[in-house]
């Protein structure tokens, strides 16, 4: 047999059978919790047209200058999403979703893009879950939507984690804690990293969320933009504060949390973790009122977070949380010879519409093997048929737990196995 010389690209990887039991027990936790929250699914492309994603999430972001899989076809430019807030948001402007009445509460499932270099929990193709709220300003939608992320943490049993927050203030607090910011680090930044020098210009907020050694002493001592929010901003923040602590959400107030993306404004927040290691961040999010006009829209409030599935579940293997349900196969059908094959063929359907979970062998391996694989396949019974059985009209139902069996008719065993 030839050798296959095809796998995965770098980066991404195949989630085999034994592993989508997990993924599935967590994206019913995700429906299950938006339930309960008045959050409705919505499910955009997964390929974007590269405007959107560039003036969306910020053209002099990691993630549009070095991290985007892009490419053209005739004068089209696509790009495989890197996030999905932006693609909701233009899902609310292309469809007019303003108009179905009151905010739209909307949350999603899926597979982003980033071309970085891979590392534990961080793939070029990973799966976030995450909801927006478009079209409200108050501040209880921000409380909101961080109930709504840590209810699900808290479905899963992963409650080793921090929450941070911060307000990154309006365009006008920012433009002027930038100016003192950069007024801080002008002198040292010779001393800087290379990519903080370059952010110094660019964004010198991101400079805040740098994680390089060298960076860290100026880092410390920055000024905080608490101290230049406007009037109503500083409002906004102490709200949010207070509604967080009314519901029992425990925080922590971090001054120099920022967002990697452009269309933050006011609350910002990330759920963090000690068992990620030194990439701890789980998820988060922030209020971005001036992303849906961007875009071309009109004036909306919206306040959303991400979070990461393969993130989630390192934290699972580190806590020792089993997230997936042991699955069982209610029946396996055991045939000896080719009419018992047939018999199992004709009554495999029965079974199941019955509403029970059940399978048979298909290439006529000998009975022990057949035992094997319903004892792998994990089947509470097995109904085992041989030439005997047929001639009788009575086949044997074994209990595969209790190892007990007993000879019954075909109708008797669907009485006992439904009832």
């Amino acid at each position: 047999m030839a050798q296959s010389t095809f796998s995965t690209h770098v980066g991404m990887v195949d989630i085999l059978p034994d592993e989508v039991d997990k993924w599935q027990k967590l994206e019913r936790i995700i429906h299950e919790e938006a339930k309960k929250f008045n959050f409705e699914e919505i499910r955009t492309p997964i390929m974007e047209q590269t405007e959107l994603i560039a003036r969306g999430v910020g053209q002099l972001t990691d993630i549009v200058s070095k991290e985007m899989f892009a490419f053209d076809r005739g004068d089209d430019h696509y790009v495989l999403r890197p996030e999905c807030t932006a693609p909701v948001a233009r899902a609310y402007v292309e469809h007019h979703l303003d108009q179905r009445g009151g905010s739209q509460n909307l949350y999603y499932i899926g597979p982003m893009f980033r071309a970085e270099k891979p590392q534990k929990g961080r793939q070029r193709q990973f799966h976030q879950f995450g909801a927006e709220i478009i079209g409200a300003a108050d501040p209880a939608a921000d409380v909101d939507i961080i109930a709504f992320m840590m209810s699900i943490y808290d479905r899963v049993g992963i409650s080793n984690t921090t929450l941070k927050l911060n307000s990154v203030g309006d365009p006008e607090s920012r433009k002027a804690y930038t100016q003192v910011l950069k007024d801080h680090f002008r002198p040292h930044l010779s001393e800087m990293s290379e990519v903080s020098q370059d952010r110094f210009e660019k964004n010198p907020l991101r400079i805040l969320d740098s994680k390089e050694e060298e960076d860290q002493p100026f880092v410390e001592d920055a000024p905080v933009i608490t101290d230049f929010l406007t009037d109503e901003t500083a409002e906004h923040y102490s709200r949010v504060k207070e509604l967080l602590t009314e519901l029992d959400i425990p925080f922590e107030e971090d001054p120099y949390l920022v967002r990697g993306l452009d269309y933050y404004t006011r609350t910002a927040f990330e759920l963090v973790s000690p068992d990620l290691g030194a990439q701890d961040a789980l998820g988060g999010g922030g209020r971005y009122d001036l992303l849906i006009e961007e875009i071309g829209g009109q004036p909306t409030p919206a306040v959303g977070f991400a979070a990461g599935i393969e993130r989630l579940f390192i934290a699972c293997e580190e806590l020792d949380i089993q997230l997936a349900e042991e699955e069982m196969l209610d029946v396996y059908i055991v045939t000896l010879g080719d009419e018992a094959r047939k018999w199992g063929i004709n009554h495999l359907p029965k079974l199941r519409e019955a509403g029970l979970s059940a399978s048979m062998d298909y290439i006529g391996r000998s009975m022990k093997s057949q035992m094997k694989d319903a004892d792998r396949e994990n089947a509470r019974h097995v109904i085992i048929v041989g030439s005997h059985e047929l001639e009788a009209g009575k086949f044997v139902l074994r209990n595969m737990k209790e190892s007990e069996e007993e000879a019954f008719t075909f109708d008797e065993i669907l009485e006992r196995l439904t009832s």
